[in-house]
Parts: C-alpha cells; structure tokens; sequence
C-alpha cells in the first residue's frame, strides 16, 4: 500500500517523530547531507558560472537506496530536514538525487505532535534563495580552502589550511595575544575608609575615595596615597548629601544560539562543541516514557529572541499560577540588528516540562543546559527587578568619599534566574541622615595595576564574531573547533592562546590576502549570503566579484612569497639515544617532539595527553594519542609494554556489573553514552551520577 514519506536528517528526529504519527507515515533519515563536493578536486567550475560538481557523499549507498526505495511510489514526500540554509540545500539535495517530481517541503521548529501535523498540514516548495545561499557560501569556502592551501604547503609546511571564516578569528585570537604582549602596566592607587553609622557601630561600610578640593583624585604611587593617609589623620567623616532612587533591572531576552553558548561555558563549563550536541538531543527527542518521545526545545540554531504568541501566553498563566501575577512580565524583545529571525529564540516547547519534571529523564550535563534554557525563557516573560539605590556622599576635610549600596525590594526574574550582575543584596548600607558625624574605623589604601585585554574563552570568541557580524548560528561550533584542529590555536586554562604556525599563517595571509582576514569584508560578505537568501542578490554575481580580485593577488602571492622557516620551541629534555637536546617541532599531524641532531638522530616521541585514567591492564596512565590519519584514539602511557588502546575515551569508573573498564561513546545525534567495554548490555547509568563534575562533558571532546 502506498504511504507518506517523511524525510529528516537524524535517526533520532525519525525516531521521535515516527513515534507519534500516525502508523501510515514512513520516516527515513539521510543521516546528514548526502552530496557534496568532491575531496580530491577542487569541485567547481569557474569558467561556467561556477558550476558545482556534487558527488555522492562516500558510505550514503545504503542510506541513498533505502531512501530511494522508500520514496518509489509513495503518495508524497515531506522533506523535513532542519529549518535552516543548510537544511534547505540537504532537502534539495534529497529531490535532485531522489528524483522527486513535487517534494513538499516542511520545517519542524519543535519535534512535538502538534508542530508536526500542523506542518504537514502547511507544506510548501523548496526555497531555492537559501538553497543558493548555501551553495554560495559552499563555494566560497571551498574557493579559498583549495586555492590558498596548497600555497601554505609550499611555502610554510603541508597539512595547513586557510578558511574563508576561520582565517578571521585565528586573527582575532593572534591580535588579543599580540595585545597582551605589547601591554605596559600602569600602577594606580585605592583608598577606602571603613566607616559606621553611630547607630549601628557594628555594620561597617567602605566608601571610596573619589575627589580632593572637588576635583577627582587619581593616585599613581604609593608616595602620594601615604600622603593623602596621613592628611586624612584625625579627620572627621560627615554625611554631606544621600541620594535615593527605585532601579529597575529588566529580564533578559530568551537564548539565540550565541548567548546560550556563552552562558553554558560561563555557568556550566561546557564546550561550545558540547554545547551543541546536548542541545541537539533535546530538540530531536527525549523518551518521556507514558508522554512518549518528545522534542523538549525549539530548534537550537537561531540569532532571534522572538517568542511566538503562544509561547507568551503559555508562560503567563504559568508565572501568574506559580509565582503570582506581579511577577508576571510579558515582554516583547527587540530583535538584534542582522538577525535572520528565521526560528523562534530558544525556549522550551512546554513550559510545564519543568526541570524537576524532566529530572528522571535526563543525563546530568543534558538536564543541566535544560534547565538554563527553560529559567531563562520562563524569566524573560517576567517583571523587572526592582531595588533601592542609594549613593551617599562623605566629607572629611578637603576630601570626598562615596559609598552606595543597594537593596532588593522586588525580586522579580531574580526569583528563578541568575543574571550573572553582582549581588545587590550585599551592599546594603545602614539607615544614614544628611549631617550625620559617622564612626571612623580604617583607612585601606591599595595597589592596583592595569590589566591587558584578556584572551578569548570559546564563549568569548563566540561573541566577537557574532558581534563583529561574522558567523552565523550554525557555523560558530565548526569555527571554533577548526581552528583548534588545524593547529592554529590551543587552549591553556580554557583560553585560546595561538601557535607560532597559527601567527605565521595569519601574517601570511594579512599581507597577501587582507580581504580573507579583514572583519569588514568578512562582515560584508555574510551580509551579502543573507541578501541571496532573501532572493535580493545573484549568488553567482556574488561569487564572480569575489573571485576576480582574488585570484588576481593569488598569482602575486605565488611569485612574491618567500619559504617561510618556522623556528623549533626548545625544551628542557635531551635525548636518550644521542643526548642532545629535544625541540618542539609541528608536523603535518601536529605538535611533536624531535632530537635536534636529526637526521642523523630519527629520535621523535608524540606530546601525549594525560587523561588521568588508569589504565585496566597494567595500571598506567591512559593518554591521548593522535593516529596517522590524525584521528584521536586512547592508550596506555607504558606502550610498547602495554597494548592497551581504545577509539572511545574510558572513564574512571569501572563497570558496576562486571568491573570491565567503562567507555563514553559520541551518540550520532549529539551527547555520550556511556557502555561497558566487555558487555554492552550491562547498565552503567549510575556510573554517570557518580561521575566528577565536567568529566562526561570532557569525555565527547
């Protein structure tokens, strides 16, 4: 009998989905994209429109003959592959190499029942503007990989690449660190006199020292605030005026993908890449048992805070019967200036899944990215914040102090959410009058000294890029982890600091490439992409004004460029074979370490990564290798004595069936899963309540 077919990317959105349609729907999964440009070539021809060249995605066989089978005869297909650029290119994709006549495009924002339904109801054709966006950005990406690649192989070492995006915040983070080492510190000074309010001598407070004759003070040097402490001796400290006033501090907006990053990394310490797999899964679907399997939030790939009007409904009777109708809110936030506002912000797709609800159900790192999703949706329906500011002024002589304080009289969003803003609560000053002759305890001068700019956190990254107009939602999580891989960057205490290769290939590229690495042009560029999704702009004229300029400096690039010579970074080990002394050196798989008497002396050994696991056969140490192809897998520290290895990184905890090391395995969907390594059907769910903070979340990265 011939049936409705549904096609999605993920076999865990067919899942959920077939879950809870009717029996006569057929889901299928293309697991992902199924054509792209070929590996070995450069794909596009440039003489002719810049025609792509698509292949077959290696390994779709399979999946392309089930889909083609599901499809033949069917009474509609429904592509419902992610409603974004990229998803609209995999469902044209999926017509073209299907061969589907009238494919009914539909874009599930939720994985729910009623968001289904209602979109099979609304189907509607593929649009071709995004598709060709996607492809624009598709060729541009590749235009600058394949062309200025080989020149980096020539001319610094192989195995480099330049990418369109990620040739930008490479040169972000060398820039930062560049800054960093040019900054000069400046000391200053800091006086605060402790005082009291004679009524309540055992309340102190500082007030800052802030003018001298009514003339803001600043102080350079210890000399000048020992003379400004011993002209204060035996002054008095009088109140001279007290200002009041009621402060508001409104909820903010619901999470895009940039600020939910940004959060989770300052609040849970979780990756962006991390990040990003836990959200996935939450949006696919979570078995809620006697509910089913359901989608617990809205698509994760999103730059709007727009909330639909029956979101915003549903979470004002939810605040006004939970906390009561003063905390509720309701407000309608401004979208940001370049946002796409495609998709809803991110929000959970029911307010009454609260996360003491969803407990049972979720894996810790994932229940806690749910409920930061779900507080801050829930509070930016809410009511301001309201406190009492008060800022009083004190005279002593001819100096000025300043103290202020405020007080919580309303809390507000504050009730469920933490904004991340100082605590107000702790600065409460005591009940003053203008006039008032306060209690002197101390003076505390302190030194200071100016700071650089601090280097970019993922999160930190994240944000400049987006704010800088470069990126988009979907592609800041490759950003960020492609620089990493390709050796440009490493992170030392969770910042990004560069490599020597990663600053010699960004002066490379400044010099002969200024447009590849300039944040306007970037800019401008992604602007342009959006202007072809909106159908304003021809991707192909796009891409011939592009090209022309570019190819232009890459033939000067070609004659003008100089060998470059990267120095070895020395170390403090010798070898054991010759006694001379080791260097860091960087290969075409990375870092290493390499005897300086090469070639006479091959001695070379990998800068391994301890895990701090122990290994289950000898009890080494288990380390991070890198293999040939540059894939990462596990084993012992004591190889070649010890031949302990494993693709999957183990954790600490044994199995608590059989004792069997345990290992966390990536879901294709997004998250880990942990399995015993001897049997995969022992249950080791309780291994993951015992588990340190962080250590799953470091163990899918």
């Amino acid at each position: 009998m011939k049936k409705p077919v549904i096609i999605v990317e993920s076999p865990t959105k067919a899942r959920t989905i077939k879950k809870f349609l009717p029996p006569r729907y057929v889901v299928k999964a293309s697991v992902g994209h199924v054509r792209d440009l070929p590996k070995s070539s450069l794909g596009v021809d440039v003489e002719h429109r810049f025609a792509p060249k698509y292949l077959t995605i290696k390994g779709k066989a399979g999946v392309i003959k089930e889909l083609k089978s599901a499809v033949k005869g069917a009474t509609d297909v429904y592509l419902a592959t992610d409603p974004d650029r990229e998803g609209e290119a995999i469902a044209w994709h999926l017509a073209e190499l299907l061969h589907l006549e009238d494919p009914k495009r539909i874009e599930l924002h939720e994985i729910t029942k009623e968001a289904a339904l209602a979109a099979i109801k609304d189907p509607h054709r593929i649009d071709l503007d995004r598709v060709n966006a996607q492809q624009a950005r598709r060729i541009l990406d590749r235009l600058v990989g394949y062309k200025i690649s080989p020149l980096l192989w020539a001319k610094v070492r192989g195995g480099l690449s330049a990418g369109r995006v990620q040739s930008v915040a490479v040169k972000l983070i060398v820039d930062r660190e560049r800054e960093i080492g040019a900054f000069v510190p400046r000391e200053y000074w800091s006086i605060a006199a402790m005082l009291a309010s004679s009524a309540e001598p055992a309340m102190t407070f500082p007030a800052e020292l802030t003018t001298r004759d009514g003339k803001k003070v600043a102080i350079d040097a210890q000399a000048q605030a020992d003379a400004i402490v011993a002209d204060l001796r035996g002054d008095r400290y009088t109140v001279s005026s007290i200002k009041e006033r009621e402060v508001r501090r409104n909820a903010p907006p619901p999470f895009t993908t940039s600020t939910l990053q940004q959060e989770a990394s300052r609040r849970l310490k979780l990756r962006v890449r991390r990040t990003m797999q836990i959200a996935q899964s939450l949006y696919e679907g979570v078995d809620l048992a006697a509910e089913g399997t359901v989608g617990l939030i809205t698509y994760m790939r999103t730059d709007s805070t727009r909330i639909s009007d029956q979101a915003r409904e549903t979470a004002r009777a939810f605040i006004t019967s939970s906390y009561g109708a003063q905390y509720h809110g309701g407000r309608i936030y401004r979208i940001r200036q370049g946002a796409q506002d495609a998709h809803e912000a991110i929000r959970p797709t029911s307010v009454h899944r609260t996360p003491e609800r969803m407990a049972r159900f979720l894996r810790r790192d994932d229940l806690k990215l749910y409920q930061l999703i779900w507080e801050r949706f829930v509070a930016s329906q809410m009511s301001a914040a309201v406190f009492d500011q008060t800022s009083v002024d004190i005279a002593a002589g001819q100096y000025g102090f300043r103290a202020a304080g405020s007080v919580l009289k309303f809390a507000g969003f504050t009730k469920i959410y933490d904004d991340g803003k100082e605590d107000e609560k702790a600065k409460r000053l005591p009940p003053l009058c203008e006039g008032e002759q306060l209690v002197f305890v101390r003076l505390d001068p302190k030194q200071h000294f100016t700071e650089p700019p601090p280097r970019y956190t993922e999160a930190t990254l994240v944000k400049a890029l987006e704010d800088a107009g470069i990126g988009r939602p979907s592609t800041y999580s490759t950003i960020v982890e492609t620089i990493q891989a390709r050796g440009y960057v490493t992170q030392t205490n969770r910042r990004f600091v560069p490599t020597e290769i990663g600053g010699a290939v960004n002066d490379l590229l400044s010099e002969h490439f200024p447009d590849i690495v300039d944040l306007n042009f970037t800019a401008q560029m992604e602007g342009d992409l959006d202007k072809v999704a909106e159908g304003g702009e021809d991707w192909v004229a796009l891409l011939d004004h592009f090209y022309g300029p570019f190819l232009h400096r890459l033939k000067a690039a070609e004659k003008q460029l100089p060998r470059l010579e990267l120095k070895d970074e020395p170390t403090d080990e010798v070898c054991p074979n010759c006694s001379r002394p080791m260097v860091i050196k960087t290969g075409r798989f990375g870092r290493f370490i390499s005897c300086t008497g090469y070639p006479e002396c091959k001695t070379t050994r990998p800068i391994l990564r301890d895990t701090g696991v122990k290994c289950p056969k000898d009890g080494g140490m288990i380390v991070e290798r890198r293999s040939r192809k540059g894939r990462i897998f596990y084993g012992c520290a004591n190889y070649p004595k010890c031949d302990f290895v494993s693709w999957d990184r183990v954790v600490p905890q044994p199995c608590p069936i059989c004792g069997s090391h345990v290992v966390a395995k990536n879901r294709r969907g997004g998250g880990v899963t942990l399995q015993c390594s001897a049997n995969r059907a022992h249950d080791v769910r309780s291994i993951e309540q015992a588990a340190p903070e962080g250590e799953l979340a470091a163990a899918s990265t």
